[in-house]
């Protein structure tokens, strides 16, 4: 790590970086987050599961470590009470990724996220929201991170902001953009459009991460591949999404027992999860179209993104331990195999 964005822009310059995240469902799952506020309250409480997904991560094929510090800012500290322990959580969280970064060779990325402050149409609310990347990007700074990520923005003003702050900061910028149903910003910015805006104004690369699939995602990650000339981002959520519901906030269950057609999110995505073969061919598919920086985003598995490493010709630590059915008690074809085994493995 070098702290001035040569290590990232090296990094990018040399071929695809991979970005594993998805913290807050995995932890959510885990039981270290609650679901509905999302606070990252476990990089205080238990600092140990976080560096274990850190490592975890990196060892499926990540090249960046993130500090975790989505959601870690003063509006949804407020919510939940804690926002005496802003400057603690955020510094906590980025010694914990700087340790499992320079341990692995992996970048250091800060990040920023949706303040859910922001208003068109209120300029109070726009000095606020600078206010708060700015406390956050500058103790980034202060931790020697290779580039901020700023992500997850649904206000196409609002991503104006976060990169405006990340430039005066002197880091490399990764923003990128969540899709919504409709394409289009809440402010009503196309979400293609957006992105080429962001690259004119000098962010290193730009795309979309989050709220969609990666079926429902691809068409707008071709059409942003189409319209600008700085390396683009994709990060979708692991779920099959589907043009009707194109999110994975507007999926619904028509077989869910206690509430047929509720919506499924966020705490009953399970039937809807994309399988790892799913996530490895939009892998493949962004490779093959020239996306330069690939990753998953909320309800990833470290197995996922191994599936998306290999995909990609990378063989990670955790390869090692890839699927081998070949010596399966039942289904393999090895001679080690007993043949009664075999047999039987025909009528299970």
């Amino acid at each position: 790590m070098d702290g001035n964005g040569n290590a990232f822009r090296d990094r990018l310059h040399a071929g695809t970086i991979i970005c594993g995240e998805g913290y807050l469902f995995e932890l959510e799952r885990r039981g270290y987050v609650q679901a509905g506020p999302f606070v990252p309250e476990a990089v205080l409480d238990h600092p140990e599961v976080v560096k274990q997904l850190h490592v975890e991560l990196v060892r499926a094929g990540s090249d960046v470590v993130e500090a975790f510090t989505y959601y870690a800012h003063r509006e949804k500290l407020r919510v939940i009470g804690r926002e005496t322990d802003l400057e603690e959580m955020n510094k906590r969280a980025l010694v914990i990724a700087a340790e499992v970064a320079r341990s692995t060779g992996a970048l250091l990325a800060g990040n920023i996220c949706n303040t859910n402050v922001y208003e068109p149409d209120n300029k109070a609310t726009h000095e606020a929201v600078r206010r708060m990347f700015e406390e956050q990007v500058g103790w980034a700074v202060d931790g020697g991170v290779d580039y901020m990520i700023a992500e997850t923005l649904d206000w196409y003003g609002e991503a104006a902001v976060a990169l405006d702050v990340i430039a005066a900061a002197g880091l490399p910028a990764v923003v990128t953009m969540a899709p919504q149903r409709d394409s289009e910003t809440f402010d009503g910015v196309n979400i293609v459009d957006a992105c080429e805006r962001l690259a004119s104004a000098g962010a290193d690369v730009v795309g979309l991460n989050c709220m969609r699939g990666p079926a429902t995602m691809m068409p707008l990650i071709r059409e942003i591949r189409d319209r600008v000339d700085t390396p683009v981002a994709a990060l979708p959520v692991p779920y099959r999404t589907s043009p009707a519901e194109p999110t994975f906030t507007s999926l619904t269950d028509p077989l869910a027992s206690a509430h047929p057609g509720a919506r499924a999110f966020p705490n009953a995505l399970d039937p809807f999860t994309a399988t790892r073969d799913e996530c490895a061919a939009f892998a493949r598919e962004c490779q093959t179209i020239g996306v330069e920086y690939i990753g998953l985003c909320c309800g990833a598995g470290p197995h996922h993104l191994r599936a998306v490493a290999e995909a990609l010709g990378r063989e990670p630590e955790a390869h090692r331990f890839s699927p081998d059915m070949s010596r399966h008690a039942f289904y393999g074809n090895d001679d080690v195999i007993p043949a009664a085994y075999r047999e039987l493995g025909k009528v299970l």
